[in-house]
């Protein structure tokens, strides 16, 4: 292992549909009759709320859902937890992994979990 190795790109890619979904339900709302507008309202504040989300918040969740398809109910950021999601994903470097668990562990109490539950 060498003390000069280029630092690896975070593996996991966040990827962003939401922009376009707030665009479509505000496009939708222009024509929407006056039925259909409370419904569209509620979606597109939904999706205004989904595109905020940060990036590490979304890696998070990613990291709780595939503990919780294993089995695992520790904490996210657990030496149980590193390996199971390196066993998930095998591309994923060690550094990787941890990262990924202490954004699980930061982002959880905001959704009401303790890192572990989806």
């Amino acid at each position: 292992m060498s003390l000069f190795r280029k630092p690896q790109p975070l593996a996991v890619h966040v990827l962003r549909d939401a922009p376009e979904l707030v665009a479509g339900l505000r496009r939708a709302l222009e024509s929407a009759t006056d039925s259909e507008r409370p419904g569209l309202e509620r979606a597109l504040a939904l999706a205004e709320d989904a595109a905020a989300r940060p990036d590490a918040e979304l890696r998070g969740r990613w990291v709780r859902q595939r503990l919780t398809a294993a089995g695992h109910e520790g904490p996210a950021d657990s030496v149980e937890a590193i390996k199971i999601l390196r066993r998930a994903e095998p591309g994923l470097t060690l550094l990787q992994a941890v990262t990924y668990a202490k954004e699980a562990m930061e982002t959880g109490a905001s959704e009401g979990g303790e890192g572990a539950a989806a």
